[in-house]
């Protein structure tokens, strides 16, 4: 029994651990980044208002799209004292950017001041090219 539920460790753990997709030099690349204290988790949830089913990137075909994201993080000292835990955010923010380009790689940096997500793109030369116009909290 005990190997038996080791086995099952060993599959979930692997199955978590699949390799990216290869870069398709015909679309355009988008990676994720959380630089900011706090920031948890940056997942892709929607492209073109379509649901994607791995979370991890975005590959776009060259011209315009609306990126939907899942940002989770921490506010620390959030109940109102700097003794109390921190409060976490998940945050749903929405990017439009009409100018991805084939064979390029973009970055999509996700921050928080406070309460307050926002969502910068930047292209290769790290030059903000868009930013969030639509932000969504649940908590």
């Amino acid at each position: 029994m005990r190997t038996l539920m080791l086995l099952l460790a060993a599959g979930l753990l692997a199955g978590c651990q699949t390799p990216l997709p290869p870069v398709d030099s015909n679309m355009a690349w988008v990676e994720f980044s959380t630089p900011s204290p706090g920031g948890k988790l940056l997942m892709a949830e929607r492209l073109d208002n379509q649901r994607l089913t791995d979370g991890r990137f975005f590959q776009v075909t060259p011209g315009s799209h609306e990126l939907r994201v899942r940002f989770d993080f921490e506010v620390f000292g959030g109940g109102g004292s700097l003794m109390t835990g921190p409060v976490e955010r998940l945050c749903y923010l929405t990017i439009r950017y009409d100018h991805f380009e084939a064979g390029q790689r973009y970055r999509l940096e996700g921050r928080s001041l406070a309460f307050t997500p926002s969502a910068r793109l930047y292209n290769d030369k790290r030059e903000i090219v868009a930013e969030d116009r639509e932000v969504y909290c649940i908590i």
